[in-house]
């Protein structure tokens, strides 16, 4: 199949990880125990978030949409690359290969645009504490994860679309783990001059504005925390947005990484590094990151662990 060029494609072969034989069953072991514990972790975070009603906040309403959207994220890739480990040809349709990057794509252009929800959320509690459930009332916060969920699903309809109109003739041989644009890019035989326009449209859109959000969103917090006079008030502001930094940082930074360094020689392994970065690390981290500073969380996790040991004893 990879020798041929005068035919349409219709599979295409994912080497994964196969440039470790030897580690196989130790790489395969890490990513499911990662799996597992995104899964389980953001899982236990949404439950958390909906049993205890001090939580029932516009930030931890957006906060249980990204566990979700976090979940869905990475099962788009995971289930896929941990079956492959042990195929000795690691065959995906044509069909399978553009539906899994529309349904990656779909929820990574969802989860930009959630985050610049968020970073507007923290603007409003800091900056407007008085006003701040007028701001963020239960209507516009189902709008804002509605309208991202909507926004990101037409953005990634659009590539699909532009995607289904390319000619693949060969070779078929995916140097990654899973069908990410770059590389299906490379291996069309069509002018993707224009898809590339359109990627970048896109990329302005969706990742330029959902920083630059955050970047002004932010501008004015730190503002307005530099005018708090006790450095307990400053502390506790920061903290608020530390964890929420973070998170924008890895998912953008990794992002950015991937889709903005050139797809060539040595860069090959680094993005392929880095794409496990944000489609399987972060998603684990987010939960974490979220909650290991965060006063609230662990004083709902007390709560609850005083109700299940009263009720065991």
């Amino acid at each position: 199949m990879a020798g041929k060029r005068n035919s349409t494609i219709t599979k295409f072969i994912l080497l994964g990880f196969s440039e470790f034989p030897k580690l196989t069953f130790v790489l395969f072991l890490i990513f499911l125990g990662i799996y597992l514990m995104t899964v389980s972790w953001n899982v236990g975070l949404i439950t958390l978030i909906r049993m205890d009603s001090h939580l029932h906040t516009p930030m931890y309403f957006f906060l249980s949409n990204l566990s979700l959207l976090d979940i869905c994220y990475v099962s788009t890739i995971a289930p896929r690359m941990l079956s492959d480990f042990f195929k000795k040809q690691k065959f995906i349709s044509f069909t399978g290969c553009t539906m899994q990057y529309f349904f990656f794509s779909s929820l990574g252009l969802t989860e930009c645009c959630l985050l610049a929800a968020m970073a507007y959320d923290r603007y409003a509690a800091i900056c407007n504490p008085l006003l701040y459930t007028a701001i963020m009332s239960p209507n516009l916060c189902m709008q804002t994860v509605a309208g991202s969920c909507i926004t990101g699903f037409f953005g990634s309809l659009i590539q699909l679309c532009a995607l289904l109109r390319l000619h693949f003739c060969g070779p078929n041989v995916i140097n990654h783990f899973f069908c990410d644009l770059p590389q299906l890019l490379i291996l069309s035989c069509s002018d993707t001059s224009f898809f590339q326009i359109m990627t970048s449209v896109l990329t302005v859109i969706f990742g330029l504005t959902s920083v630059l959000v955050i970047m002004i969103s932010y501008g004015y917090i730190v503002a307005t925390i530099l005018k708090i006079t006790s450095a307990e008030g400053r502390s506790k502001a920061f903290n608020t947005c530390a964890s929420h930094l973070t998170a924008v940082t890895l998912f953008f930074g990794s992002g950015i990484f991937v889709y903005m360094y050139p797809n060539s020689g040595d860069s090959l392994s680094q993005n392929k590094l880095a794409s496990v970065l944000y489609t399987v690390i972060i998603p684990m981290l987010n939960p974490l990151i979220y909650s290991l500073r965060n006063k609230e969380i662990k004083d709902a996790l007390n709560r609850w662990k005083k109700r299940i040991f009263s009720w065991c004893y």
